[in-house]
């Protein structure tokens, strides 16, 4: 693929940072090589966990938009997300189309086009509660978003991932900020004016994957689905994700 001056935005989801990419981030950059890639962590997690997050999905593309204009890249963009990452990513292209040249979104839900029990499968609702009543430690807690999130099984991050979040914690207060502003998020029915993939995996046992296809049919744009992948789709196969925003560009 030819050289492309136009940036490349990575956003990841709730309480997670831009370590989390991973191996992707090689993946990514292999293919698109002399591309800039960006990756931003949202106030409250990573680098910002110090932070206060922020309460609504709108104030959130506003920090984006002000973290690149800061760091000298212009627009417009190309923006890949996942979760509650990709809720930013959708409002930033209604709200700035022109900022945003294409949109990649990964593995997410949105109100009004998904029911609560589709956004958050019920099944988890009792992982879920443990994690919130029974605060486990560091280790303990990766080891549960990695369960949820993932059908890869690789449980050679959990040093990593432990010592992250060690060294840098997401309160609970910021947690339930993130989460409060992904649940109260409301798109619009009609689609952004800029060119959409969603990218979703099958085997995503935290959100319904009938959430990308609703929204897919509501705003009729490309969805390509992964037959086995998790939520955290880019962590489950990297080279897949890669592949099909490669391909989607081209086509």
């Amino acid at each position: 693929m030819s050289p492309d001056p136009r940036p490349w935005v990575l956003l990841r989801g709730l309480m997670r940072d831009r370590r989390h990419w991973g191996e992707f981030l090689d993946r990514f950059s292999a293919a698109f090589p002399d591309v800039p890639i960006v990756t931003l962590d949202f106030p409250g997690n990573g680098e910002l966990h110090a932070q206060r997050s922020l309460a609504t999905i709108e104030h959130t593309v506003a920090f984006c938009r002000a973290e690149l204009q800061r760091s000298g890249l212009a627009p417009p963009y190309r923006v890949l997300a996942m979760s509650m990452g990709a809720m930013v990513a959708a409002d930033w292209a209604v709200r700035h189309p022109a900022e945003i040249e294409a949109c990649v979104l990964i593995n997410t839900s949105l109100r009004p086009f998904s029911r609560f029990w589709e956004r958050l499968r019920p099944r988890v609702y009792p992982s879920v509660l443990r994690f919130a009543v029974l605060n486990p430690n560091a280790r303990e807690a990766e080891a549960m978003v990695l369960q949820l999130t993932t059908t890869r099984r690789d449980r050679s991050v959990l040093p990593g991932w432990t010592a992250w979040r060690q060294a840098t914690p997401v309160s609970k207060g910021n947690a339930l900020r993130q989460l409060s502003a992904a649940m109260r998020y409301v798109a619009p029915r009609s689609a952004p004016a800029t060119k959409l993939l969603l990218l979703v995996g099958a085997g995503d046992s935290l959100v319904n994957p009938q959430c990308s296809h609703k929204l897919a049919a509501a705003w009729g744009c490309a969805l390509r689905e992964h037959p086995s992948a998790g939520h955290d789709l880019p962590f489950d196969d990297a080279d897949w994700v890669a592949a099909q925003v490669e391909d989607w560009l081209r086509d």
